[in-house]
């Protein structure tokens, strides 16, 4: 098989994974029990009428199939559609979210990746001593720990000296660049530094194990039997080789920023895409949760296809 035609059959499985998304995405919400019209039209005063004329409005008196038309044909210009809770693009509310959401789970994944690698080519390396114990313990129960118990626990930690709500001083009246960056930065650690420890135990996990499976090659015992020194092997040999399974683990990762974490941005009242599709779920908000989910989805499909490329840049043999 060539390149090229394993990267179209990578793209091909794309194209159909999105677009099987956008189908799922609209007629899941359609089973659902409940829609939002009927809640905005408990308000006092509200009538059949009411109803009626909100479906018109949404465009939800239409046949299930004349909407789907709709909605493929709104979505190739870029619209997904309107908000019911604030009457707003949903478009404009989904980049909003996503510009608080991707600060912070970059920060935290950036933290998770570069602490889970480092501490699991140290367990491989110190492989059997009590070094690699303790490591992949601490990894292992880090990794089995609910989400929300680790931002409880940090929130009991360090609460008094941080923020552990929302993204900025609701109080605050500055407007110059650098208090403002500080502010941002003060509420963002909590967020990713939960993150960061809720990730980091599968790099370790993964990193530990790819590293040890490289360093039984052959390969690797034959530079060892050449007298090459501990470092150069580890570096040069054992680690480049064991980054198939930790790209792949990383792209995925990656994939995540957009779709952030619902339960931490939840906890920490967090605006971004999660605690937006929090929301939209309890508010039946379909056009917004449609939105969120769809760029989520997108986004571990585009990354997921990025560590296939970025794997066949590393090992050749993928292809063949």
């Amino acid at each position: 098989m060539t390149r090229f035609s394993y990267l179209a059959r990578k793209i091909g499985i794309v194209a159909f994974g999105i677009f099987a998304t956008i189908t799922l995405n609209f007629f899941l919400f359609r089973v659902l029990p409940g829609d939002a019209v009927a809640s905005m039209a408990r308000v006092p005063g509200g009538s059949a009428e009411l109803k009626a004329t909100l479906l018109a409005e949404f465009g939800l008196d239409k046949p299930l199939m004349a909407q789907y038309g709709d909605y493929l044909y709104q979505l190739m210009r870029g619209n997904l559609g309107v908000s019911y809770s604030s009457l707003r693009p949903v478009t404009e509310d989904v980049i909003k979210a996503v510009g608080n959401t991707v600060p912070m789970t970059l920060l935290g994944i950036t933290i998770a990746v570069l602490v889970g690698i480092s501490t699991g080519v140290l367990a491989a390396y110190k492989h059997g001593t009590a070094t690699d114990t303790v490591i992949t313990n601490v990894a292992t129960i880090v990794y089995s720990a609910p989400t929300q118990w680790i931002a409880i626990m940090l929130v009991l930690a360090f609460s008094a000296y941080l923020p552990a709500s929302g993204a900025s001083d609701p109080f605050s009246f500055e407007t110059e660049f650098w208090p403002l960056f500080v502010d941002r930065l003060r509420h963002i650690v909590l967020p990713s530094l939960t993150l960061a420890t809720a990730c980091f135990g599968q790099y370790t996990l993964v990193t530990r194990s790819s590293v040890l499976a490289t360093l039984g090659e052959d390969y690797v015992g034959a530079a060892k039997a050449m007298g090459f020194p501990a470092g150069r092997i580890l570096f040069s040999y054992a680690i480049p080789n064991a980054l198939i399974p930790i790209v792949t683990l990383i792209a995925l990762s990656m994939g995540t920023i957009m779709g952030g974490s619902v339960v931490i941005e939840t906890v920490f009242s967090w605006p971004g895409i999660g605690r937006a599709m929090y929301e939209a779920i309890t508010d039946r908000n379909y056009p917004l949760l449609q939105g969120a989910l769809l760029v989520i989805t997108v986004s571990v499909i585009v990354f997921n296809l990025l560590a296939d490329i970025i794997n066949m840049k590393i090992d050749p043999r993928i292809v063949e």
